[in-house]
């Protein structure tokens, strides 16, 4: 899935700080108490954390839910939440047990048990919606509650289930609020998060109050916060430019990120190297334009990806030439190794030696937003030199039904961001080339499949990096997707409010409780 952002991550890169000063980073004296303005281009999908996987849903999550575990501000190894503690149990890291903090209770009022955690897990996998997150737990086999104890039993071993927990598919729903089989329909939270969901107007704005009865890591309470969403990286501007929004995170447009000073009096920056990547992810099933594995190396032989990062982005994206962005073990150029220049004879022998009629025609989707389809209309460019391919864009306004089509294989490719749930590797894999991956291509290989399950056992994560480079070096060769760049992360504001380089790290999780008035 799915963010922008300021420390550094063990695994991730140094974190840069721009144009913001130590006194800058002081809060007030406390009597201001004004919301906050957030605006994001972010769509929510759902307010049920069993119907949505993507960025800007779980960001909201990450305020208004609780899960046993989160991520302290530039740590990389998730810390108890609602648990009191957690740890495997046995070295076969295949049974992970968690204790439940004392006191914890949903907005409701009503006290959170175990058999609600059980519940809150056990619903994702039921309903198992096709923009759910069943997929990132693909893992886990069963719950147990007994008490206060909570026991997850895994099919196989798997070292990273504490981060799953600790991202948006682990978020804890009250059993009495929320339908076992089907996904809640409302727009109201029943949560325990650090946050208290007010109100809520799907695509205008979330309007959100500390939580009194916040009991977990946090430990300090936040201000409150009024998200703004905005359907068009402009209107952002529009607004940010208009004083109507105070900060901004994802996505301004690239031209107005890429003149940004740390000089000017006027605001804060924050940048760091993003935890982000992009795809044109393909429909690989059988009947599909792109089903032969040549045909889809010769689209990679094509992709001109600086080209992409200097003429879209203007520089704010850094082209990306494997699965696993830079920052992360195992990060390798396997696409590049396989493709090193654009070749158009070698996409023509390719697709000749496939036995195909050329031009290929098929269908690219993408969505609507920012700079999307300029990036569209540069790759259906690239993708047409020499006449061997002959591309359709698509352009798809509304995000849910854009992830119900490529559920549903509609689409015969289609570009979509990934911004990382937790850090770590396995997060660029799994979700994205796994079998039942997230991302709905069809593909399936019991080769990569017993290579991640090989990088899950084991604790010591710097084991996994010659694993995760055979893994990318397969990927490179079956072209299931083709990574585009890895993106820089953002967040301004103005100097009226500090705190905004702990908002975002590549961790998944959406700080708004660390914003203040300067």
């Amino acid at each position: 899935m799915r963010s922008i952002r300021m420390r550094i991550l063990a695994i991730c890169a140094v974190l840069v700080v721009v144009g913001v000063g130590g006194w800058q980073l002081l809060p007030s004296d406390g009597k201001k108490k004004d919301p906050i303005t957030v605006g994001t281009t972010d769509a929510i999908t759902s307010l049920d954390p069993a119907g949505a996987y993507d960025a800007g849903s779980w960001a909201l999550y990450s305020n208004v839910y609780q899960s046993l575990l989160t991520f302290k501000p530039g740590s990389a190894v998730p810390v108890p939440d609602a648990a009191r503690g957690c740890k495997f149990i046995g070295l076969k890291l295949t049974t992970y047990q968690c204790e439940l903090r004392d006191g914890l209770t949903f907005s409701s009022g009503r006290k959170i048990t175990a058999a609600d955690v059980k519940f809150s897990f056990d619903r994702v996998m039921k309903i198992k919606s096709d923009v759910g997150p069943a997929s990132l737990l693909s893992s886990l086999g069963s719950v147990q509650a007994d008490g206060d104890t909570v026991t997850f039993n895994l099919k196989t071993k798997d070292a990273t289930f504490p981060s799953k927990l600790a991202t948006g598919a682990g978020s804890i729903v009250d059993s009495t609020a929320y339908p076992e089989k089907s996904l809640r329909k409302d727009n109201s939270v029943v949560g325990s998060g650090p946050y208290l969901l007010k109100s809520y107007k799907q695509g205008q704005s979330a309007v959100l109050e500390p939580n009194p009865d916040y009991r977990g890591a946090v430990g300090r309470k936040g201000l409150p916060v009024e998200v703004r969403y905005f359907a068009e990286s402009d209107q952002l501007n529009q607004a940010w430019t208009a004083g109507q929004v105070k900060v901004a995170h994802r996505q301004m447009p690239p031209k107005v990120l890429a003149k940004l000073s740390p000089g000017d009096p006027d605001i804060r920056i924050s940048e760091t190297p993003g935890a982000e990547t992009r795809n044109l992810n393909i429909n690989v099933r059988s009947g599909h334009p792109l089903a032969k594995t040549k045909v889809r190396q010769a689209l990679a032989a094509l992709i001109d990806r600086p080209a992409l990062a200097s003429a879209v982005y203007d520089g704010t994206v850094e082209p990306l030439f494997s699965l696993i962005p830079q920052g992360f073990t195992g990060h390798s150029t396997a696409f590049f190794d396989a493709y090193p220049k654009v070749d158009v004879s070698k996409a023509k022998g390719l697709l000749k030696s496939a036995d195909v009629r050329t031009p290929v025609k098929f269908t690219l989707a993408y969505r609507k937003l920012g700079a999307n389809g300029a990036e569209a209309e540069l790759l259906k460019a690239q993708l047409e030199k020499g006449g061997l391919f002959a591309v359709d864009l698509l352009a798809e306004a509304d995000w849910t039904k854009m992830q119900k089509n490529y559920a549903a294989g509609v689409y015969d490719a289609y570009t979509a961001g990934w911004v990382a749930d937790f850090p770590d590797p396995d997060n660029f894999s799994q979700p994205l080339v796994g079998t039942g991956n997230s991302l709905h291509t069809g593909y399936s290989d019991k080769d990569v499949d017993g290579i991640i399950q090989r990088t899950q056992q084991y604790s010591d994560r710097g084991r996994t990096a010659d694993d995760f480079k055979a893994l990318q070096d397969k990927v490179a060769e079956d072209v299931p997707l083709i990574p585009l760049w890895q993106g820089k992360d953002y967040v301004v504001s103005s100097r009226s409010v500090s705190g905004l380089q702990y908002v975002s790290d590549g961790t998944g999780v959406w700080r708004l409780w660390e914003l203040n008035w300067i």
